[in-house]
């Protein structure tokens, strides 16, 4: 069995930046892939950035050149860097992790653009 605590989400102006950090615990294959997704109020899930199965970063368009995903293979935690926050940024950021057909979430964590 596999758990994602999230962390680090809160309440930001826009310009600023925060760094959400997803733990993974149980048992954990070096082929998992973890990524970043996101659902605000009204709208569905929608990918943040991920890692592929080569190793690669896939993100969304919303996001390039300001969200920036790394992890500590170590650690099995994963980190979103976001930076230059907006206001339609605000939504529930969930952790995620695949593993074969396999799909983990995190509880999610709140994060919260103002104006």
């Amino acid at each position: 069995q596999v758990q994602l605590v999230e962390s680090g989400g809160g309440l930001v102006q826009a310009g600023g930046s925060l760094r959400l950090s997803c733990a993974a615990s149980g048992t954990i294959s070096t082929n998992a892939v973890m990524g970043w997704y996101r659902q605000a109020p009204g709208k569905q899930r929608e990918l943040v950035t991920r890692f592929t199965s080569s190793g690669s970063i896939f993100s969304g368009n919303a996001v390039k050149g300001r969200f920036t995903i790394s992890r500590d293979n170590a650690k099995n935690t994963v980190y979103l860097q976001m930076n230059t926050l907006k206001p339609e940024d605000t939504a529930i950021y969930y952790c995620n992790l695949q593993l074969g057909f396999a799909n983990y979430w995190g509880q999610g964590t709140q994060v919260t653009v103002s104006s």
